[in-house]
């Protein structure tokens, strides 16, 4: 069965929740998939690996349960991302865990290998691998991945530098299986315009992050609300990977190249790191965008992961033949979607 043909009439909207280093846990997973979208969260998330255990039996019984209440619209499935660079020590623990909870779709980054493809496909799962232009494009389908996510210019992560329309458009010309896009969507005009680009999928992360049921400290949040495009930083380490950021966070201009090293995982590879010093990275940086904002205008916090999804059928409802609905009670993540939608 092929991925699409398996998530008919499972999907509300036709998106994914990228996967947010640190910020993902399974409330945001959960909230995600019961909404009606993809829920993901990568696999580094828990620490120790045991964790990912733990967290992959929770995220399987909540998603059981919520379908067994409600027949009619079940949940969404859901995805782990995996980095499968060299550099990451708890690769083959983290893909042995995903084949025992048989996790429907894995999202690969930072390198294909065709072992991980194989491994997932072997159960019966799906993989999207993140590629930035076409030479990883095609290397990616080469090796056996089902499906891509087209990293364009705006992703948040490991950023691309290509305009979201030409890598789009570049890739479905050889290419007629299934295409995730990102890149600064937000809204549901944004999902809109990945479908009408020809994108199988739109793919959000940060709007995601100001929802009650992400880890992320308080300002942090506060920080994406107030935020801007002109706001974001784009800094190209060491690697052929670039990284985008909110430029508080990272000030590298302000900060120095030494502080800015605590937040990159190249500099410990992927390997394990106290959970309290990652967060203490992410607090850090908030604090830096109230002492360059003063009073914020808008508060983040009060929305739920389901409630981000609410307001993004709306604009798709007016631009676009009538989709299901979503249910009208919900989750915080909904009311921000009216807020991001309006």
């Amino acid at each position: 069965m092929t991925l699409l043909h398996g998530l008919k009439g499972r999907l509300r909207l036709p998106l994914i929740g990228s996967p947010l280093f640190i910020v993902s846990v399974p409330e945001l997973v959960v909230a995600q998939c019961c909404a009606g979208v993809i829920g993901s969260m990568p696999s580094l998330n828990a620490r120790p690996v045991e964790q990912l255990d733990e967290w992959l039996s929770e995220i399987r019984a909540r998603l059981a349960a919520h379908d067994a209440a409600h027949p009619d619209r079940p949940a969404a499935p859901f995805a782990i991302n995996l980095i499968v660079h060299r550099s990451n020590d708890r690769l083959e623990q983290d893909l042995a865990l995903c084949v025992k909870h048989r996790v429907p779709l894995v999202i690969t980054s930072l390198g294909a290998r065709p072992e991980v493809f194989a491994a997932v496909q072997g159960y019966g799962g799906h993989v999207l691998h993140d590629v930035i232009n076409q030479d990883f494009a095609h290397k990616a389908v080469e090796k056996g991945a089902d499906g891509l996510v087209l990293v364009a210019a705006g992703a948040g992560g490991h950023a691309g530098t290509q305009s979201p329309f030409a890598l789009l458009q570049e890739t479905r010309r050889w290419f007629d299986g299934p295409l995730a896009l990102s890149g600064a969507i937000a809204s549901g005009r944004g999902i809109l315009a990945a479908e009408a680009m020809g994108a199988d999928f739109a793919y959000m992360g940060s709007a995601f992050i100001a929802t009650e049921e992400a880890r992320a400290v308080p300002d942090y949040k506060q920080m994406l609300v107030e935020a801007g495009a002109g706001d974001i930083v784009l800094h190209q380490p060491d690697h052929r990977r670039a990284w985008q950021l909110p430029e508080a966070l990272a000030a590298p201009r302000r900060a120095g190249p030494g502080q800015f090293a605590r937040l990159r995982p190249q500099r410990h590879g992927f390997r394990q790191r106290p959970q309290e010093a990652l967060e203490g990275d992410l607090g850090r940086g908030a604090e830096r965008v109230r002492h360059r904002r003063g009073a914020p205008g808008r508060r983040a916090g009060g929305q739920a992961a389901r409630g981000i999804l609410g307001g993004a059928a709306r604009p798709r409802r007016g631009l676009a033949p009538a989709q299901p609905g979503l249910d009208a009670g919900g989750l915080t993540a909904r009311r921000l979607f009216f807020r991001l939608a309006a």
